[in-house]
């Protein structure tokens, strides 16, 4: 049950603050990578006797910091989202990435690299954002309408993921503006978060109309219960487990894309920014083109089925391309297929969901991916140091082609229309 008069206002509040929240994560892409990975940056930090793949390692350990913090915390704000309403909950996870911002940026001026793994421990700690908005969103949506609901959620990453990279890459551009550096993304970035935290407690209408009494006592320990639970539900187990499998593959590829980019085709920070608005841009286009109108067509069993093939075909031939025009057009198609995953994959596992407990299958979802993408930036990191910088991306392939036979298996051949 939802309140009466909240879709019309909630819905694109929602959208906006998952918008500002991922153009917030799109800011840090360009600039992270080129702190640890790139001595040739005017920005990198490493101390003198550091060498390049230590700094991989630490790259590595950096990104697996935010996501597991994000694993143990984003099914207790799933719960606590249940408990006392959607708006609370978002106007806290947003209150603490703003923070964290903040400390990132001091952390970069003081050459402090303990300081950057607090500050993105916190963001980590408070990053619950988008499983209380998937949430939200389910409470203003009828089950048969939440593929496309989510689709404009995924659209609003689009944005995110198009105004983010390119505002990092140009507002740690000194060429542009003289007193712009590596810290400049990062304040601009905690001031959008603030903003944000005040128009959520000032403009955003509850979404909730269960009251608090109907909720059950919150599990602090819930992400752990999670792993076991989702892998052992009845219904949803393996949806739970190919989005794991499809999850940590993308974040072998996302953790160590930039590493790639750079090692191979000589990209800076502008470079990387605008590899990934290019890539936001895609996801934008598909999921207000290409995702509705399958949605119409297509069941979701069905249209997974087909994308998780050629996720992993697209990402292994990727790997491979010796020039950045090929990359990036192998990349183009990964996209589409990446953000088809994405959207149906969310949407099949809400429809299947009773409708009390959204707030704590979204956090299930969130923690599973969260753990995937806490693992594999530091296998990814040990990786790149040991292997070579593309062998993440080969890794993520074959994860990638593990979620495919899986769901084969569940829900049949990929020729099978059902």
């Amino acid at each position: 049950m939802t309140v009466p008069a909240a879709p019309r206002r909630a819905l694109p509040i929602l959208l906006f603050t998952v918008f500002i929240d991922i153009m917030g994560f799109g800011i840090m892409i360009p600039i992270i990578p080129i702190l640890l990975a790139d001595p040739k940056s005017p920005f990198f930090l490493l101390p003198p006797g550091m060498t390049v793949r230590q700094g991989y390692m630490l790259l590595g350990c950096l990104a697996a910091s935010f996501a597991f913090m994000q694993f143990l915390a984003a099914p207790v704000f799933g719960q606590l989202s249940d408990r006392y309403g959607r708006k609370k909950i978002l106007a806290i996870t947003r209150a603490g990435t703003s923070v964290s911002y903040f400390l990132f940026a001091l952390g970069i001026v003081w050459k402090n690299l303990p300081l950057l793994f607090a500050a993105r421990a916190l963001d980590g700690a408070t990053g619950g954002v988008v499983a209380v908005a998937q949430a939200a969103i389910a409470d203003l949506t009828d089950p048969g309408k939440r593929v496309r609901r989510f689709a404009l959620l995924s659209a609003a990453f689009g944005l995110g993921f198009i105004g983010g990279p390119l505002l990092g890459g140009k507002l740690s551009d000194p060429s542009l503006v003289p007193w712009f550096n590596a810290t400049t993304p990062f304040w601009v970035a905690g001031l959008l978060a603030l903003a944000n935290t005040l128009f959520i407690s000032l403009f955003l209408p509850e979404t909730l109309a269960a009251p608090a009494a109907a909720r059950g006592a919150i599990r602090w320990d819930q992400s752990w219960r999670n792993v076991l639970q989702a892998f052992s539900h009845p219904s949803l187990g393996v949806l739970f487990l190919t989005a794991f499998l499809y999850h940590a593959g993308f974040s072998f590829y996302a953790s160590f894309a930039s590493v790639f980019m750079i090692n191979r085709f000589g990209f800076n920070q502008g470079h990387i920014g605008d590899y990934f608005a290019f890539l936001g841009g895609v996801g934008l286009l598909t999921q207000l083109v290409v995702v509705r109108r399958l949605a119409l067509v297509w069941p979701p069993q069905r249209i997974l089925r087909v994308m998780f093939w050629l996720a992993g075909a697209f990402m292994f031939l990727a790997s491979l391309a010796a020039v950045w025009w090929i990359f990036v057009g192998i990349m183009f198609l990964f996209a589409v297929s990446s953000n088809l995953i994405q959207t149906n994959s969310t949407g099949l596992i809400s429809s299947s969901a009773g409708g009390a407990v959204q707030g704590e299958v979204m956090g299930i979802s969130s923690s599973l991916a969260s753990l995937a993408m806490g693992i594999t930036p530091l296998l990814s990191g040990f990786l790149a140091a040991g292997v070579s910088p593309e062998a993440p991306l080969r890794v993520a392939a074959v994860l990638m082609f593990g979620a495919a036979l899986i769901f084969a298996r569940k829900f049949g051949i990929a020729s099978n229309p059902g």
